[in-house]
């Protein structure tokens, strides 16, 4: 079972929820049946990566001729 999230355009309310055989939840808060799946993004816990420029003055270090 997917686990979707939905806001309520209702009362503006943000939840997740487990939806079997693609039926919508009713807004656990105001109870209304208006609500929207919305796009998830997935997170990525972690040391993050910073692109490199040749260099760690980036590109007017001198490199790209800006300088």
């Amino acid at each position: 079972m997917p686990i979707y999230e939905y806001v309520c355009m209702e009362c503006e309310s943000h939840f997740e929820e487990l939806v079997r055989n693609g039926e919508e939840p009713d807004c656990p808060d105001c109870t209304s049946e208006n609500v929207r799946r919305q796009l998830s993004v997935f997170a990525r816990h972690g040391a993050s990566e910073q692109p490199s420029y040749g260099g760690s003055s980036g590109c007017c270090g001198g490199s790209c001729g800006c300088c």
